[in-house]
């Protein structure tokens, strides 16, 4: 078997999304950096109004100048295909060759920078609001990564407030999401059974809580005022790294080492889980691809070997299992992203090549399945988090899932 198919076999990943059925697919290890461009300048959960334009990057960092093709696919609320005809969502044609690349220029690893724009003179638009999946082959055919996004319509306004919790047992580590859904110019039929939500902490769909039922109406107000149901783990501020300039230390970056490639050693990290809160501004999870240097990020952007280390308390069990998390890899935990316990140091090492940028990322831990977020970093009310509220719909006799309205709220206020 190829060694390409035998990488992309091993980094196929199973995502912890617990609503859907359709679970995307993780790239190879000679595939990087899969960002979308939106709204915002760094890398985050791409979530677009209705005719806005999208910009799919990555690299392949294996110097073939490959050629790959996209595909996309229109689902429904809980990620099944819907039975639309690719026609009815699709302004064009999909299944083409991206033509948009580039090679790295004055950097140490050599790299092949891909864009997708769409539109494009292929795909012209894409016509419906809702789920989609695009997924990304190589000249066999062969799968080599897949990304999820959703495309709304403006059609309703959704207020979000953020409190604690009403659990005494939990009021000092959740937050919960309360809602209220006002539709415009529309008229929601039967919105029990019509209306679906989805709510997004950090932009980590693998959290994400689905298909809160109003709890009763005011006027055309849908509202929404759980608190076991929509409570989410506060977490603590995401740590980060700055490494703009490769050959100098920055942000977060004790020293560097320059061997094939730089090496940045990061300061150490220590367990927050019985520390006070510290507030701490962060992006939530994100990055930023940057440069001091060069004049193009994508192409001009160096990468580089980021080595990290974590002290855990001396009562911490090291046979757990602590992974490196962070949107940089779209959340995912597998061998690439493991720390290991160096028995002579008493601490987590682990190691990743990233290209240069500003990062944020934290540590957690996996038992059987189940990933812990504040197992190391502690869970607390006052933690700053980004909050998203997608509302599905589909009328009566509707034959799809469309996306009517977005609200986004942070909890930097949020209240008793």
């Amino acid at each position: 078997m190829p060694l390409k198919l035998n990488s992309l076999l091993f980094f196929y990943l199973i995502s912890y999304l617990g609503y859907g059925q359709i679970k995307e697919i993780n790239p190879p290890d000679f595939i990087k950096t899969i960002n979308f461009k939106g709204n915002t300048p760094e890398t985050q959960l791409l979530v677009l109004r209705l005719g806005d334009p999208l910009v799919l990057e990555f690299d392949a960092l294996n110097g073939n100048e490959d050629d790959y093709y996209y595909k996309i696919q229109h689902y429904n609320f809980d990620w099944e295909p819907s039975i639309l005809a690719k026609s009815e969502y699709l302004d064009g044609f999909d299944n083409q060759r991206i033509r948009n690349y580039e090679n790295s220029y004055n950097t140490l690893q050599i790299y092949s920078n891909y864009k997708l724009t769409i539109p494009n003179q292929f795909t012209r638009r894409l016509k419906k609001s809702g789920n989609y999946l695009i997924s990304i082959y190589n000249d066999d055919d062969e799968l080599v990564f897949s990304r999820k996004f959703m495309i709304y319509e403006d059609r309703a306004n959704v207020g979000i407030s953020i409190k604690r919790s009403r659990d005494i047992q939990y009021i000092e580590g959740k937050q919960r999401v309360e809602i209220i859904i006002a539709p415009r110019n529309m008229q929601l039929n039967n919105p029990m059974q019509t209306l679906k939500t989805l709510v997004v902490q950090n932009n980590n769909l693998n959290t994400a809580i689905s298909n809160l039922k109003p709890q009763y109406t005011v006027g055309n107000q849908l509202i929404y005022k759980y608190d076991t149901e929509s409570s989410f783990w506060g977490g603590n501020e995401y740590l980060y790294f700055e490494n703009k300039d490769v050959r100098a230390a920055s942000n977060g970056v004790l020293r560097i080492d320059l061997q094939d490639l730089y090496h940045n050693y990061l300061y150490t990290s220590i367990q927050r889980s019985n520390r006070p809160y510290t507030y701490n501004p962060d992006i939530n999870g994100n990055y930023l691809i940057t440069n001091v240097d060069g004049g193009d990020p994508s192409i001009e952007s160096d990468y580089v070997w980021m080595h990290f280390s974590l002290r855990p308390n001396p009562d911490f069990d090291t046979n757990t299992s602590v992974f490196i998390y962070g949107n940089y890899n779209n959340y995912t935990l597998n061998e690439s992203n493991k720390m290991t316990f160096d028995t002579s140091r008493n601490i987590y090492t682990g190691s990743l090549l990233l290209k240069q940028g500003f990062y944020n990322y934290k540590f957690v831990t996996l038992n059987s399945d189940t990933v812990n977020e504040g197992a190391i970093s502690g869970n607390f009310y006052q933690t700053e988090n980004n909050y998203k509220v997608l509302v599905y719909y589909r009328d009566l006799g509707g034959r799809y899932d469309k996306i009517i309205g977005l609200g986004e709220a942070s909890s930097v206020n949020i209240s008793n």
